[in-house]
């Protein structure tokens, strides 16, 4: 669902036929199951905020807040404090669905990038209080390779995971770099499946390398609150475009490379 897809009115939504009879608040919450369901949307996929909703669909906040509650209440949705709505796996189709085993894969690559997102914020932080202008240097190094890999046709993995290396590497703590070096397989795997989903789509490609330029931006100004927040957000990031993959790639090679993580280093 896109936020920034023209509104629907409320008299489109009283005369089109779509909704079913009842309050406009059930109507909408109908309209809404059926998108998450149309556009396959994963378990865990963080909806659009109330406010970008109740926009989209032509309705008050209040009408878009009955819609949310309907569908809590039906077990489709969850909702978090502070965080928004959420798909629960029973809003979704048996068609949508991909066998367990990618299922248990894809949530081990989700767990992965939740651990994958303290470390990252943390290593940015300290990465921008005490790098030295050769790590600096190192870093900006790094991340032109992933640019010049990914332009020469190839995938960015190896590139990438190094660019991250560098920066745990410009704490000037070396328990941190050797942290990220003992999950650096199962970093490399879990790359290649969001590298492989983010290949699929320009806007995805244009989202890592701003998230990457910020998070570097921020190491250079000596700003670490800004490379905390930056790292972090690239890390919700990567894990809502992991939400966002469609059925056909979980059923081919994505759901063949979160499997190889599951095969090599375990389940949950």
């Amino acid at each position: 669902m896109n936020p920034s897809t023209p509104p629907v009115s409320s008299d489109a939504l009283e005369s089109s036929g779509t909704f079913s009879s009842g309050t406009l608040g059930e109507r909408v919450a109908e309209k809404l199951l059926s998108k998450i369901r149309s556009d396959g949307l994963a378990a865990g996929t963080r909806l659009p905020s109330e406010h970008a909703m109740a926009v989209h669909f032509g309705v008050s906040r209040t009408v878009m807040r009955e819609a949310i509650a309907l569908l809590k209440s039906d077990g489709m949705l969850t909702t978090r404090k502070g965080s928004g709505a959420f798909v629960c796996k029973t809003a979704l189709p048996h068609a949508a669905m991909v066998d367990p085993l990618t299922e248990q894969s894809v949530q081990s690559l989700l767990n992965l990038t939740e651990v994958r997102r303290g470390l990252e914020a943390e290593t940015a932080a300290l990465a921008a209080v005490r790098r030295t202008p050769g790590q600096l240097a190192e870093i900006e190094h790094a991340l032109r390779r992933v640019e010049e890999a990914m332009a020469a046709g190839g995938d960015g993995v190896e590139e990438d995971v190094q660019f991250h290396l560098r920066i745990a590497e410009a704490t000037g703590n070396p328990y941190w770099a050797r942290f990220v070096e003992m999950f650096a397989q199962q970093i490399r795997l879990a790359i290649k499946v969001t590298r492989a989903n983010e290949a699929r789509r320009m806007d995805f490609v244009a989202q890592v390398r701003e998230e990457h330029e910020k998070i570097v931006a921020a190491i250079a100004a000596g700003d670490p609150d800004r490379a905390r927040a930056a790292a972090g957000d690239h890390m919700m990031c990567v894990a809502e475009r992991v939400r966002l993959a469609d059925r056909d790639f979980w059923a081919g090679s994505g759901g063949a490379l979160a499997r190889d993580l599951v095969r090599n280093f375990g389940g949950d």
